[in-house]
């Protein structure tokens, strides 16, 4: 395919997320009928969610959830609410879900939900009302050996203890391994919040490390300061790192010396948003992009690098702390310039690394202190990277394609052994 026509279509997620399967299906020799059965779903779900609102109407929300694949064991994978979900993008979601879990080895498959909403516009009690509905709507799918839901984009631990309490009233009894991300009180897990951060300081460490940089001194840009972008950036400056550029949905901020985080903290903890920042220059989320660092960390919404920007990039290395940051017709420019690229698939797999130790800590009845949940969280990253890292240098390819075609690997096998029922 001419590459004109591959970069039409690059910002479909799920197009996206199938074009970097098929390369490393190709290079694994995958047999023609284990091709077709991992490229396509398990399962879709499209449900209609009507919801009573304050002023006594009805709405009438359009959810999704999708279960990719669960050979491995239960789908695992997050809802968002957001105007933006679309059937392209959950699915697109799921499939990486799928192979996020593979990568880290986990014992699990994956899946991906979302409503169409815009929950800033909604009161709490709204929220409530939608969540609920939406997990009755969906509740043949969920449960802590079938379907095991997240927090993701615009949801979190209420939302999550919402879920949990409307599938139990249904089931008749208390499950909290139903649901991830939940409020310690009622089952969530120590390091939780921080886990996808830290995963991402893990991997970055370990790239450094690799190519014979210094932790000290490296310069480091953060586009998106949310929950992984600031634990990321606060645990990196720790670790001696300058983080030179920050920003979030408002804006970026520059400074070349290094943002004080703790500061950069306080400030969105007060004012919800960085707007207003005075620790940087002003600049544009662009300029934040292809700024003169070390490494680069996108950990906002998909998209950001492209075929049209990604030959500006000045950093040596890109850690996708987000889900889908970088567009297939950005990977090959990338690649030219030898920019170290560690995989959303691998990078961000943190998250759902204690989201797995939560569930198994609720299926034992037994938990575990905050030190230990984070030794095991490096063990498994440090691990995972390793395994990525000898086999893009056994195949001499990227490390996102070795990151496929290791998660692709792991899932095939288990088809093989399962066989298929017929």
């Amino acid at each position: 395919m001419p590459d004109k026509d591959r970069f039409l279509n690059e910002e479909n997620p799920f197009e996206a997320m199938m074009s970097r399967f098929d390369r490393a299906a190709q290079l694994l020799d995958l047999e023609p009928g284990l091709y077709k059965v991992l490229r396509h779903p398990e399962k879709q779900v499209i449900v209609s969610v009507p919801v009573m609102m304050d002023n006594g109407e009805v709405e009438v929300y359009t959810g999704y959830r999708v279960l990719y694949n669960t050979s491995r064991g239960p789908a695992k994978g997050g809802i968002r609410f957001d105007m933006q979900v679309n059937l392209d993008e959950v699915q697109a979601l799921a499939a990486w879900m799928t192979w996020k879990c593979a990568v880290v080895n986990l014992p699990f498959g994956g899946a991906k939900g979302g409503v169409i909403c815009d929950p800033l516009k909604m009161s709490a009690g709204e929220l409530e009302r939608l969540t609920r509905r939406y997990t009755a709507a969906i509740i043949h799918t969920l449960g802590p050996d079938s379907d095991v839901p997240a927090p993701d984009v615009n949801t979190n631990e209420r939302v999550m203890a919402w879920i949990m309490d409307t599938y139990s009233m249904h089931v008749r009894h208390t499950v909290t391994a139903v649901v991830t991300g939940k409020p310690v009180e009622m089952g969530g897990s120590l390091g939780r919040r921080e886990a996808t951060g830290r995963g991402c300081m893990i991997v970055t460490k370990e790239a450094l490390k690799h190519l014979g940089m210094k932790v000290k001194g490296t310069t480091i840009a953060v586009q998106g300061f949310g929950n992984v972008g600031s634990v990321a950036a606060d645990l990196l400056a720790k670790e001696g790192c300058v983080i030179r550029g920050i920003s979030d949905r408002t804006g970026a901020y520059w400074n070349a010396r290094g943002i004080d985080i703790p500061a950069a903290l306080k400030y969105v903890k007060e004012h919800k948003t960085l707007e207003g920042f005075k620790g940087g220059d002003p600049i544009s989320n662009e300029e934040l992009l292809t700024g003169d660092v070390d490494v680069l960390l996108p950990a906002a919404l998909e998209n950001v690098i492209t075929s049209k920007n990604a030959a500006k990039i000045r950093a040596r290395i890109i850690c996708e702390g987000a889900n889908g940051p970088t567009t297939a017709g950005a990977d090959s420019i990338l690649a030219e310039k030898e920019i170290f690229v560690i995989p959303d698939i691998l990078a961000n797999a943190g998250g759902v690394t204690v989201s797995y130790f939560e569930w198994v800590q609720d299926r034992g009845g037994y938990f575990w202190s905050e030190e230990s949940v984070n030794d095991r969280l490096n063990d498994i990253m440090t691990r995972s990277f390793g395994d990525v890292l000898k086999l893009s240098t056994q195949h001499k390819v990227d490390m996102r394609t070795a990151a496929y075609m290791l998660a692709i690997s792991r899932v095939a096998t288990v088809h093989r052994l399962r066989g298929i029922y017929a």
